[in-house]
């Protein structure tokens, strides 16, 4: 519109300005034509009627007449002078005289009557412009009213022709807003035939178009977040379907599991036969091959399930390096192999047991696949406030397109050339670095791999570093684990596990009783009036009956004569959320099945020490 109305002012200004320029200077040049016009009208009558005076010296008629003709208008100053020079009238008129605003004309005047006409004398008439001046500065102030007048309606019309002119204009930008802000269906007017009516009439089919592609991508969207929200939905629903058929699967075979566990140690205790011996061994061999792939399954359904609750805190991370090589350090030895846990002082915050577990299986994973040299631990103080944890290996390696998907679940590198070692009884279900990362993720961490084909591996990983703090060490009068003598009452559902328990705790000296729930439970306890030294429990029984229940049932029975709480232990497969916040809530120290002898030893010798403790 602006340019526009300024294409309707300009031409009109220069037009006006080029008119009142010219019509000014030809107004002028008029003034000046009739101020010399009447100058020399009244020059030549005055040297007309001074002739006779002239020539008869009459000098009073001579200003008589030059009064006579300074009344006339615009006569600023009439002088008659002799032919000598002499001034014989002079008289100024009623438009004043000597300022620069006048005309002067000059007429000599000659004798008519003699020969040759011969000077007299001459008639100076001076004639006054100052009317002419105002005149043409009035003319010029009405000039250029006229110009803004004519400026002001130029204007005008012009901003009203632009605007009528930009109207459509403006009307299809509205409508690209319109269509902008996301509108349904957007059409313009069609004002007329020319080139905007054919823009219309195209925005117009444009906007239909995109209108028709637009209801039917929404008709596609609609269709496909429905689509999306049923497969969400069925994989939701597989996933709860996997966690709760590990769960189920965990506890369930764990049972036979666990019993078949019992009866192989039971057999190794008494056997002295080398040949019988060795088959107990390669049997104890095939229990610990299922154990270590079942702690997998049960290390993965607790993860889906949110089973395994974060407890931060702050330790010295050479307990745990200590820790995991005593779990390998026999295993690496008994083939060849080197395992250096090297020590540090350094203490980092993070949850102990799941830290263990992380490294457990690395080094587990690494000694596998190690057939020369071995296996590194190391740890590392970083400048940015973390430590950072680094496992060695002189193994295999893995190969570039592998090391993407090592962390996935169910994915096994397939090893050449004999790489790996074990394939029979301890072959993995490659869930181990699948479960690596997810209990670092649950440390606000991440699992890092670093590998060369034939040369070895390194997996490293992040923790907050703390200041360190000194360390107490308890007494060196550590008890043996001798649990000869000890009371133990043995809870659980399954009789193969009752009696594969019974005849394994009887080997080491103990006195049995066992129950399969609440009810054979209390009877056991009337047997012995004093609390057991300790009471074994499985969490689920038969019918629902948890056995915290039965737990809280006994205590029960024995408090009320006045005894003191006794020491307890659950021995459990379940993976249910839900079942192990209520473990964690009653702070009962907790086995999963399948519980090694040695387990099941050292966990008894700590409840009933720590209970002892307590007591004391």
């Amino acid at each position: 519109m602006q340019r526009l109305a300024l294409v309707a002012i300009v031409p009109t200004l220069v037009t006006a300005t080029l008119l009142v320029v010219l019509l000014t200077q030809h107004q002028l040049g008029t003034l000046r034509g009739m101020a010399q016009n009447t100058a020399d009208a009244i020059a030549t009558q005055a040297a007309s009627v001074s002739t006779a005076p002239l020539r008869d010296m009459q000098r009073r008629e001579l200003v008589r007449i030059a009064e006579s003709i300074s009344d006339l208008p615009h006569v600023a100053r009439v002088q008659i002078r002799a032919g000598d020079g002499e001034i014989l009238a002079d008289n100024l008129g009623r438009s004043g005289g000597g300022n620069g605003d006048t005309l002067t004309v000059v007429r000599n005047v000659t004798d008519p009557d003699q020969p040759g006409h011969p000077s007299l004398g001459s008639v100076v008439v001076d004639v006054s412009l100052s009317d002419a001046v105002t005149a043409q500065h009035a003319s010029l102030r009405n000039a250029l009213l006229a110009l803004v007048l004519s400026l002001l309606v130029a204007a005008v019309i012009g901003w009203q022709a632009a605007r009528w002119i930009s109207a459509p204009l403006r009307r299809l930008v509205a409508a690209v807003h319109q269509l902008g802000r996301g509108d349904r269906h957007v059409e313009v007017e069609v004002t007329d035939q020319t080139e905007i009516g054919e823009l219309q009439r195209g925005f117009n089919a444009a906007a239909l178009a995109l209108f028709d592609v637009q209801r039917s991508m929404e008709k596609e969207i609609e269709h496909a977040t429905v689509e999306l929200a049923r497969k969400n939905a069925a994989l939701e629903a597989a996933s709860v379907a996997k966690a709760r058929f590990l769960a189920a699967a965990s506890h369930d075979l764990r049972q036979p599991l666990y019993a078949l566990t019992l009866f192989s140690s039971s057999l190794a205790e008494d056997e002295r036969d080398p040949v019988r011996l060795d088959r107990i061994a390669h049997i104890q061999e095939c229990v610990e091959a299922l154990d270590h792939l079942f702690s997998e399954l049960l290390d993965l359904s607790r993860l889906e399930t949110g089973a395994m609750q974060i407890e931060i805190n702050e330790f010295p991370l050479d307990q745990v390096f200590q820790e995991v090589s005593r779990n390998f350090r026999m295993i690496a030895e008994q083939h060849g192999l080197r395992l250096i846990m090297r020590a540090t002082g350094l203490w980092v915050r993070s949850d102990r047991t799941m830290l263990a577990r992380i490294l457990n299986n690395l080094v587990s994973n690494a000694l596998r696949y190690t057939q020369r040299g071995g296996v590194l631990v190391v740890a590392r103080r970083r400048q940015d406030g973390t430590v950072r944890v680094d496992v060695w290996d002189t193994g295999s390696g893995i190969a570039p397109e592998h090391q993407s998907r090592v962390f996935d679940e169910f994915y096994r590198v397939e090893c050449h050339g004999g790489s790996e070692r074990d394939t029979g009884p301890r072959r993995g279900l490659g869930l181990g670095l699948a479960t690596v990362q997810r209990l670092a993720e649950l440390l606000d961490t991440q699992v890092q791999l670093r590998s060369t084909l034939g040369r070895g591996s390194v997996f490293s990983f992040h923790l907050p570093e703390v200041p360190a703090r000194p360390v107490f060490q308890p007494a060196s009068d550590e008890t043996p684990l001798d649990v000869s003598g000890m009371r133990v009452l043995v809870i659980d559902d399954e009789p193969a596990i009752l009696s594969g328990i019974r005849y394994l705790l009887r080997s080491w000296g103990c006195e049995v009783a066992v129950a399969e729930d609440r009810i054979q439970a209390l009877q056991a306890t009337e047997e012995w009036p004093l609390p057991p030294d300790i009471v074994i429990s499985d969490l689920r029984l038969r019918d629902g009956e948890s056995g915290l229940d039965v737990l809280a049932a006994v205590e029960q029975r024995y408090l009320q004569d006045g005894h003191p709480p006794f020491p307890r232990l659950l021995i459990t497969g379940e993976t249910r959320s839900d079942r192990l916040r209520e473990i964690m809530a009653a702070r009962i120290p907790v086995l999963y099945k399948p519980v090694s002898p040695e387990q099941l030893r050292e966990a008894m010798m700590t409840a009933w020490s720590t209970a002892r403790a307590t007591v004391a």
